[in-house]
């Protein structure tokens, strides 16, 4: 538990200090085998074998040379499955745009994978587009890293990818369906435990209740695959938050005050989703 923690803590320092390392990222290799493989059930063999080999050299790895060779494959695998874009950085440009016309462009990179485009500038689309970005690039990676370890964490990546971004749409096909439905399983422990954080480090009783009414209105229980509540949710725990920041006067309606409370709101829970992670490895 304590080297997961510590990998992912050098992943989050080396997104932020190094951003032109992001570049390793680029999947556009995968793509390329994809198509020459051909489209379909074909082209998921190249990534079923990327997965395969991860997992034979985390065996392989798992044990030698006192944990050190297994740690530097982890560390390197997780950073490539982060992101690939930085949420902070995206948060702070829109933040930060002189206008509002740069302002909607800015906020066009907040948008997940597989979400609305173009992204509308609304307080609640920029709050729900920020949620699930955070989800996919970070929460996502690092739950079933942690679960997993590196095949988790490729795994979840992979199942992202030729699920929901665009790149992928015409090579993967009439297999669409079946992987975004294995990107939601994927999701659902991931998105419930983020739920549950945004709770406890927002206004507890508003995002419960935002959870319940969501459920009620939708007539689902809490183990199906829908999760659209994550967005609402937050936007009750956002709301909340700029509202008694600000004596009740707030506008919830202002994109930028709540996509500002937004990102103190994910920051808050990545530290609560670290500091499990320290106690696990303090009691491990």
């Amino acid at each position: 538990m304590a080297t997961t923690l510590l990998a992912i803590v050098l992943v989050l320092l080396a997104s932020h200090a190094l951003p032109d390392l992001a570049r390793a990222r680029d999947t556009g290799w995968l793509r390329s085998l994809m198509a020459q493989a051909g489209d379909g059930a074909r082209a998921l063999l190249v990534p079923l074998a990327v997965l395969v080999v991860v997992a034979l050299v985390q065996g392989a790895l798992g044990g030698r040379g006192y944990g050190f060779p297994g740690f530097a494959f982890a560390l390197v695998v997780l950073y490539l499955c982060w992101g690939p874009r930085d949420l902070d950085r995206d948060i702070e440009a829109v933040l930060k745009a002189p206008d509002g016309e740069r302002r909607r462009a800015a906020v066009q990179a907040l948008a997940p994978d597989g979400g609305v485009s173009p992204l509308p500038f609304t307080a609640a689309a920029v709050v729900e587009a920020g949620v699930w970005s955070a989800l996919q690039r970070h929460a996502g990676v690092l739950f079933w890293f942690v679960v997993l370890g590196p095949f988790g964490a490729v795994g979840y990546r992979l199942v992202q990818l030729l699920a929901r971004n665009d790149r992928f749409r015409d090579i993967v096909g009439a297999q669409r369906e079946a992987l975004e439905r294995a990107a939601l399983v994927l999701d659902w422990a991931p998105a419930h435990l983020f739920a549950l954080s945004i709770a406890l480090v927002s206004d507890f009783d508003a995002v419960v209740r935002a959870w319940r009414e969501y459920h009620a209105s939708h007539g689902n229980g809490y183990f199906t695959l829908d999760l659209g509540f994550l967005g609402v949710i937050a936007k009750a725990g956002v709301d909340a938050d700029v509202v008694a920041g600000d004596g009740g006067e707030a506008d919830v309606a202002d994109p930028v005050a709540e996509l500002a409370d937004a990102r103190v709101v994910l920051r808050r829970v990545l530290m609560v989703w670290l500091a499990v992670l320290a106690i696990g490895s303090l009691s491990a």
